[in-house]
Formats: structure tokens, sequence, C-alpha cells
């Protein structure tokens, strides 16, 4: 049974939709990294599923249980929020043992003193604490479970967060952009932890994030959410090379990919300002011809530019040009030797694959295209 399923979830705020018929499934042992702009839904999401919040409309089951109309504390999720949410006043010890002596230590056996001579307490704290003990140590956190939150570093207390989470063993993990709070570098390094963390526990796992860098590299799946609605859930790699819409396309990826007024006459032949661009598709009087800043190289023949500027990426060179015809800005991702060849306010063409063109319509939808003999590259 899946791990996470959600369907038709709907949610307004007065006059305002914030969620719109979202469906969506994570399976047991899956990934799925939500990634959206700020604003777009992802959060109430999550909280929806959590029992945080309560849905207008829709259904939400978790490890085969329908939990639609169940408190937070019987959905049997773990979620690990943006500000930790650590208690200040106990240890990390103390902290990561908090769902565990919950669950298991009645009020009067929780008490400091009183409670731990109270019959099997005492074996029952033993046992809370040789679990708290196995979550930390893949963390990195055993040296430092008798110290409080305000003597950690951020990433320190984001691993409180995660290993608060794990010891629980829920049936789902819901993640509320956990790594904002953190510097680049440790960015990096937490994100691979939480990848770790979620392959060893084998839970079906929802990831909420506005950095698609972090959907791409952590997720077994990608679901893009704007506007409230889910505009396509498929695999990292489908998202950045296959996306289903104009939205999709300009959201996801780094430099953004570059957008071309195009038209294709009655035979199918598709030009950007009346250069052919080997590509073919059903006649449209207004289409946009989308690259990957990769997809461009330097050329004999091609689109026509103009230089402006070079950043150097030490791996590599990003040139920024505009295309001469209409001014649209157009970027390339060049081999770093270009930079003998390139100055600003040179004349420049570049040329492109064909099939590594994507095609839209009016519409913002995809539009199937087949390349042509005839190419655009030199």
């Amino acid at each position: 049974m899946a791990g996470i399923t959600i369907t038709g979830i709907g949610k307004r705020f007065g006059a305002t939709v914030v969620l719109r018929d979202v469906s969506l499934t994570v399976e047991p042992g899956e990934f799925v990294a939500l990634v959206g702009p700020s604003g777009c839904g992802k959060t109430t999401l999550m909280r929806i599923i959590a029992g945080i919040e309560t849905a207008d409309s829709g259904d939400i089951t978790i490890g085969g249980r329908a939990v639609t109309r169940l408190p937070p504390a019987e959905r049997d999720v773990a979620m690990v929020f943006q500000s930790y949410a650590l208690y200040p006043h106990l240890t990390v010890r103390e902290n990561i043992a908090v769902p565990l002596a919950m669950r298991r230590l009645s009020a009067v056996q929780r008490l400091p003193v009183l409670g731990g001579l109270l019959p099997g307490a005492r074996a029952r704290r033993r046992a809370i604490a040789s679990e708290v003990e196995r979550a930390a140590a893949p963390l990195g956190l055993a040296p430092l479970l008798d110290r409080r939150p305000m003597e950690l570093s951020g990433g320190q207390r984001q691993r409180v967060a995660l290993a608060r989470a794990i010891v629980r063993r829920p049936a789902a993990f819901l993640m509320d952009e956990p790594l904002s709070n953190l510097d680049a570098a440790l960015r990096v390094q937490t994100r691979r932890e939480i990848v770790e963390i979620h392959r060893a526990a084998g839970v079906a796992t929802l990831y909420v994030t506005h950095d698609q860098a972090e959907a791409l590299t952590m997720a077994d799946k990608v679901a893009v959410m704007m506007d409230g609605a889910l505009l396509q859930i498929s695999s990292p790699e489908a998202i950045y090379a296959d996306p289903a819409s104009l939205q999709v396309a300009t959201f996801i990826g780094s430099p953004r990919i570059n957008m071309l007024a195009a038209t294709a006459d009655a035979e199918g032949r598709v030009d950007v300002a009346g250069l052919p661009v080997g590509l073919r598709a059903q006649a449209h009087s207004a289409l946009t011809l989308a690259l990957r800043p990769e997809a461009l190289r330097l050329a004999q023949e091609g689109l026509p530019v103009i230089a402006e500027h070079l950043e150097f990426l030490g791996d590599g060179l990003l040139l920024h040009a505009r295309h001469a015809p209409d001014g649209a800005a157009v970027i390339a991702r060049l081999e770093p030797e270009a930079r003998e060849k390139v100055q600003p306010g040179a004349a420049l063409r570049l040329g492109f694959a064909p099939e590594r063109a994507l095609l839209f319509g009016a519409d913002g939808k995809r539009v199937a295209a087949r390349a042509d003999a005839r190419l655009v590259t030199a």
C-alpha cells in the first residue's frame, strides 16, 4: 500500500484559493520533493497531510489508513520543520527522546525524580535511551547528547530535529524546507545525510522546498507546484529535460532556460526570426522555442547574438548575450577556452542540436516536434 496518498485536496482561505484539486502518491520507501515558488501552497499541503490544517475537500491515506479526519497525533507521521522546533531547556538526548517518552511513559512516569521510581519506568527509560543513542550515532550527535540547543550550531540543531523524527519510526516523514536556515556548504552536506537517513529508514518521505537544486539532487520524483496546483510529477531527469509546460521549464534550471519567439509555417517548418531551426511541428502562428544554456555552442551558423558579458565559473563559462533580431536575452554555457574567442560586443552565432530544443504553444503547453534533416549547427 502507498505510504502517502492524497486525492483531490482543496483549500481556500476566505476568497483566496490556496490548493486546487491536488492529488499525489508517495510510495513506501520513495522520496518525493514538492518544489515551487514561495506562496504556491506547498507548506499548506504539508500541514494538511500532518493534520495541522483541515482541507476543504479531498482525502488522505497514510500507511494504508484513511486519516483525513484523524488528529495529528494519530496519523503516525514525523515532521521536520524549517525552524528546528527544539525545546531550549532540554538536552539533545532529551529532545530526541520526547516522542518516545510521550508514547511510552505515563504523565507520572515522566516526572524527573519520582517517575523513575515507579514500576516499569526504569526499564522503559533504558529502552528509550538506547533507541536515542542509535538514532543519534549516524548523524554524528553522540558527543553532543548532553548539550542544549543554544550550545549547538545551526547544522547540529537540524540534525537533532532529524534524529527526533527518525526515532519515532513513523509511517511517513514530512520535511518542510529543513535546510533553509543553513549556509551553502552545510546544505550540501546535510542533504546527503537526509537522503542516507531516508534510504536506511525505507519510509515514504515528502520533502517541501523552493530550492530546485535540493529537489533535483535528492528526490526519486519531483512534483512541481504553482498557484496551488500540481503541474507535473516525474523523475528529476524528466522534469529537467522533458517539462510538460513552459511554467515548469522556466522554473526548473539555473541559469533559466532561454526562450525565443518562433513560428511554424503551413508545412510545419519552425523558424526564429526567419531562420529555420531544424524542427518540424504542426503549423502555429505563435510558438516559444526553449533551449537550456548547455544546449547552445559557438557555431558558424545558427542564432545571431551580440555578446554582452561573460561569467567565469572555473569549469565553464556563461555567455550573456542578446538575440540580434529581437533583443531577447540569451545565456549559453560554454567551455572555459571559449573565453579567448568571445568579447563583449562581438557578433556571434549560437548553434544547437534540434533534438535538444523544446517547443511550447501560446497556451504554454508542449508542442510535439521532430528534428528535420537541416540542422542549425555548423
